[in-house]
């Protein structure tokens, strides 16, 4: 791809994605975020069905927003739809005949169960939208974004940091070492053409430009959206992450979040989830046997609309990032894009300003 503009030609620079987070990322939220020059995404999840509906409806969305100036390319419907592989029931062929019927612009790639099945996957959703599809894969190691090149040539990589909320790799490096490992792989394999956008733990203006700083050509924001109007989930969730400080102390890595619900399929055993910290962990480092903590999470479960039921001494999974404390208000998606958008430049510059300051100091 010659840029990310010509592959993408409604965005504004740096690139601000949504994840697609699922139950979270509704059609109204990930419309507001393309609309807003970002790429918005919507989950795939596994029923190929449901698949079809939301992107119906954020079809109509967008068709009823046109005036907007959004500009795509032909026949390319400017959205996003990401599929954790591992747990994609659905076969291929009916996920693939959706894909088909809308032509998105991007199709997201996780978790497969084997990395083969990134290259089944590539392949088939290439060869149904005529090449007009583009690829993303995220990943969290060089290894990982290696093998991911050999085996699907993405258009684009995600790489996610270890401040990252909702699911990832348990182990996983920081952005800050991340990104320019990766980059150095991609330029020594010949790869600077692939793209690379930097998610895990970014909320603000100043992350997302020291993401810039260390190469990567956008970014992607799961918690941030959270807390957008449009975003799909409880207000007691999205309240729990306003009144959240010190991110880092504040959630925790564990596989409780999907032994408590039970989750099947189960992930891969390379993966955990980040959420903020509650009472079942509380419980199950003090020894509570693991049947009688999703008893009591099945229990709480029935108050989920309750605002009162998120609370740091209940027990709902609340997925987030390290960066939770920096976020202030829920505010409408468009807002959140616009801010990152209009923040970054004045960081990048003040930086700049600050070296050129340094400099002249020392030849004083």
């Amino acid at each position: 791809m010659a840029s990310l503009k010509a592959a993408y030609p409604w965005i504004k620079l740096p690139l601000v994605a949504s994840a697609p987070m699922l139950g979270a990322s509704t059609p109204r939220l990930a419309a507001a975020v393309t609309n807003a020059g970002g790429v918005g995404f919507l989950p795939g999840g596994s029923n190929a069905g449901t698949l079809d509906r939301l992107l119906q409806e954020v079809k109509t969305i967008l068709g009823s927003t046109s005036g907007t100036g959004l500009q795509s390319r032909p026949g390319i419907l400017p959205i996003g739809v990401g599929f954790q592989l591992f747990n994609s029931t659905q076969s291929l062929d009916s996920i693939a005949a959706v894909i088909k019927k809308y032509v998105p612009a991007v199709v997201w790639l996780f978790a497969p169960k084997e990395n083969v099945d990134l290259q089944q996957w590539s392949k088939r959703i290439r060869s149904e939208t005529e090449n007009k599809t583009h690829i993303w894969i995220q990943v969290a190691n060089q290894a990982e974004a290696m093998e991911s090149i050999k085996l699907a040539n993405p258009d684009l990589l995600i790489l996610q940091g270890a401040d990252a909320g909702g699911h990832g790799r348990r182990q996983a490096a920081s952005l800050i070492s991340l990104v320019p490992e990766v980059l150095d792989s991609l330029q020594e394999a010949g790869k600077e053409d692939i793209f690379v956008l930097a998610a895990g733990g970014i909320v603000e203006p100043r992350a997302a430009a020291a993401a810039l700083a260390l190469g990567a050509s956008g970014i992607v924001m799961g918690t941030r959206f959270l807390v957008a109007e449009e975003a799909g989930i409880a207000q007691g969730w999205k309240q729990a992450l306003l009144r959240t400080k010190d991110g880092g102390v504040a959630t925790v890595r564990s596989t409780l979040c999907d032994r408590i619900k039970e989750t099947r399929p189960e992930w891969p055993v390379e993966y955990d989830g980040r959420q903020l910290r509650n009472k079942g962990h509380d419980d199950e480092d003090a020894g509570m046997p693991e049947m009688e903590n999703i008893k009591r999470y099945k229990e709480e479960m029935k108050k989920a609309s309750d605002v009162n039921a998120w609370e740091n001494d209940g027990r709902m999974v609340a997925y987030s990032g390290t960066g939770v404390g920096l976020i202030k208000n829920i505010q409408p998606a468009a807002s959140i894009v616009e801010e990152i958008l209009r923040g970054v430049r004045p960081v990048l510059e003040r930086s700049a300003t600050a070296l050129e300051h340094e400099g002249k100091q020392s030849n004083l």
